[in-house]
């Protein structure tokens, strides 16, 4: 048993000092995949990666139970990308500007700026559900490799499944997803 996967169960025991080994146990890996995911919103992100990793913590070590290691690590990335959908449904809101467009001065008169192809976070959201309630493995492996930034290898260790299940299942469910992406 990990440390990691020891202190979840004492956690679950109810050892109110658990909680607290946890955090440093697991927060450089929980700051770089919240970083990872940040990395792929758009400019002007106001929500930096120890917010993101403390609001999400937060959410964690609450009422769940985790049966290891993976079972955490999945749950934290369940958990990030819940905080970064609600951030992009509250910005999207007319109140918090949702109608007005950002728009960046050109160093100089000739410049011409290109439009940026950002992923549309709130599309995935909703593509997302609807994958899981197909294929929630599928589902599962897109989390950890879209918003925990896991491998195709650590994931299939973590999903118990063969590596080439995991690279044929992520194959599938980035074409599904973007057949739903392009239909909305």
């Amino acid at each position: 048993m990990s440390e990691a996967t020891r202190i979840l169960s004492a956690i679950e025991q109810g050892d109110p000092q658990a909680a607290e080994q946890l955090l440093p146990l697991v927060y450089d890996e929980l700051r770089k995949l919240a970083a990872q995911k940040l990395s792929q919103e758009k400019a002007g992100q106001t929500l930096q990666a120890t917010a993101l990793v403390h609001e999400a913590y937060l959410r964690l070590v609450g009422d769940q139970h985790f049966d290891n290691r993976g079972h955490f690590f999945a749950a934290a990335a369940e958990a990030m990308r819940r905080i970064l959908v609600d951030k992009a449904r509250r910005k999207k809101r007319l109140r918090h500007g949702s109608g007005r467009q950002q728009q960046l001065l050109p160093e100089d008169e000739a410049a011409i700026a290109a439009p940026v192809d950002m992923l549309d976070l709130l599309a995935l959201n909703d593509a997302l559900d609807r994958l899981e309630a197909a294929y929630p493995r599928r589902a599962q492996l897109v989390k950890l490799r879209f918003f925990a930034g896991f491998t195709l290898p650590e994931i299939s260790s973590l999903l118990g499944i063969s590596q080439s299940t995991a690279e044929a299942d992520w194959t599938y469910a980035k074409a599904w997803l973007q057949r739903e992406i392009d239909n909305l």
